[in-house]
């Protein structure tokens, strides 16, 4: 037996991981965080542009609880969105407000100031121009920075979730109960590989989008995570919900940039070749219904029509400098490509941006595998079902970031125990790496993806599919088991095991509902 490394391994540097970190620090724990890039905050929520959402003046619970619901389609658990709605508020106040203060935009009388997004019934979004996660994310960074019980481990891919089923070399340790060590984590700069054990881990990876020709997430987004605690035991649910994103920029090398839904929210109207609305054809609430209503809205009418995108429409719907002042950073975006959105409408498409499903775990973050916890978006408690609420993401990540690391606590604090020698890696690999087969080879997962496991699904597609990551899968597996270990092999494999798992779910479920979409053929 040896004694753990840090008494939490976060694995992550999203809104999650970090409020996880600093939840768990300031009630006296070691902490490790492990980020992919080499700075903390290269994470989806420093790409998150609309908001996080908070409460309006004249909100309840029940009002939040309500919209979450129905934007849920039927699939989402009530009590997780009890937990958000009730303890959301006060955690912001608490972690944004006062801890880790964010600078978020207010009104002439210096009260917050509120939007609203798609699906919501008030205004209670909280934001900083449009820009919003980056604030938040340099917030907590900060906080973190502060606290000398953190250890930052930049620059780290991970590698395989530690387990005693599968990393130790006691052969009677398969009759105990599966429980996570800790990680196996490369250093990107060196291709060595850190073997760090804990008595508790924290799974924060994010998204997955980049599995996916067109998305909204940023590069690291590869889905790593979710294939470590698939390959570690951990259930998976709901990973057939995945949810696009109505509204990126269509313009050649724009790299799917987000328009974000607080431009509907504001008044803004998506319109066809023909200049005319629509979206109330397809939903009373015309451009503010939920998002997988409007991405197949947006994609079916691009099929009927032959158009290549169609437009997003704020100029008529705001003054010129209310844009430039509300939305700078998609004005500068759209200007930088020969579009002033302040004057003419803005071509946009849809774009994978958020998975709805992913590790099954309880309101505290535990999953089904002792010792592994899991929060933000590559974990599943329930609460978006099967579509997500706007703006629900980065508050999911904040609350249950903050309960994790509350029921941590209390379990270090409850139980005393030491961890069984885990195994050092071992280097088999000893090819150098072909970066020409692993760029074709993640093309390849991209178009499979969009083209059989997109916006709208059948059993020919999903079928096709699954055979083919099937074989990429293999290939792949025997690539990473003979080649020296880079970040790029590590996400190769990771992306490959995840897309399998999202067409398997999605050939399971003949049932469309939210963002899972199937249309036989006749």
């Amino acid at each position: 037996m040896a004694k753990a490394d840090f008494d939490l391994l976060v694995i992550g540097g999203g809104i999650a991981g970090t409020s996880a970190a600093i939840r768990a620090a300031d009630s006296g724990l070691s902490v490790a965080i492990v980020t992919k890039t080499d700075k903390l905050d290269d994470s989806a929520t420093s790409h998150a542009q609309g908001g996080i959402v908070y409460r309006a003046i004249d909100d309840s619970p029940e009002l939040l609880i309500n919209d979450i619901l129905s934007a849920g389609a039927g699939a989402s658990l009530r009590a997780a969105a009890e937990v958000v709605a009730t303890e959301g508020p006060e955690i912001i106040e608490k972690m944004l407000l006062e801890e880790a203060p964010v600078d978020f935009d207010r009104d002439d009388s210096g009260q917050l100031d509120r939007t609203e997004e798609a699906a919501h019934s008030k205004r209670r979004i909280l934001h900083k121009t449009d820009i919003t996660g980056r604030y938040i994310e340099q917030a907590l960074i900060k906080r973190i920075r502060e606290l000398p019980n953190i250890t930052s481990f930049t620059g780290h891919t991970l590698v395989d979730l530690l387990t005693n089923h599968h990393h130790v070399d006691d052969p009677l340790a398969c009759y105990e109960d599966n429980r996570c060590l800790g990680a196996y984590v490369l250093d990107n700069a060196n291709s060595t590989v850190k073997t760090i054990t804990a008595k508790n881990t924290l799974l924060a990876t994010g998204g997955l989008g980049q599995i996916y020709l067109h998305t909204t997430n940023p590069d690291v987004a590869t889905g790593e995570g979710l294939a470590a605690a698939y390959r570690a035991g951990a259930e998976i649910i709901n990973m057939e919900y995945i949810q696009f994103h109505p509204t990126t920029l269509a313009v050649s090398g724009a790299d799917s940039f987000l328009i974000s839904e607080s431009v509907r929210g504001e008044g803004a109207i998506l319109i066809g070749f023909d200049k005319k609305p629509f979206m109330k054809r397809y939903h009373p609430l015309g451009s503010l219904a939920p998002r997988d209503i409007v991405a197949r809205a947006i994609h079916s009418e691009m099929i009927e029509h032959h158009w290549p995108y169609v437009y997003l429409d704020i100029a008529s719907y705001m003054k010129p400098e209310a844009v430039k002042k509300r939305f700078p950073t998609i004005w500068k975006e759209c200007k930088k490509y020969g579009i002033d959105c302040a004057y003419e409408p803005i071509p946009v498409v849809p774009a994978a941006h958020f998975s709805c499903g992913g590790v099954r775990c309880d309101l505290n973050g535990r999953t089904t595998v002792d010792g592994l916890y899991t929060v933000g978006e590559v974990a599943c408690t329930g609460l978006h079902g099967a579509n997500r609420l706007a703006s629900t993401s980065m508050l999911e990540g904040l609350v249950f970031g903050y309960r994790a690391a509350n029921d941590i606590v209390k379990k270090i604090k409850r139980e005393a125990y030491s961890i069984p020698n885990v195994r050092q890696w071992s280097y088999t690999g000893s090819s150098s790496i072909d970066n020409a087969l692993i760029f074709q080879d993640f093309i390849t997962l991209k178009y499979i993806m969009w083209n059989y496991v997109g916006l709208i699904r059948n059993s020919h597609r999903l079928g096709r599919a699954i055979n083919d990551l099937r074989h990429l899968w293999q290939e792949t597996e025997e690539f990473y088991r003979n080649t020296r270990l880079t970040r790029e092999i590590v996400e190769l494999r990771g992306a490959i095991q995840t897309g399998l798992i999202i067409a398997r779910a999605a050939w399971q479920n003949r049932t469309s509902r939210g963002c899972h979409f199937r249309k036989e053929e006749e």
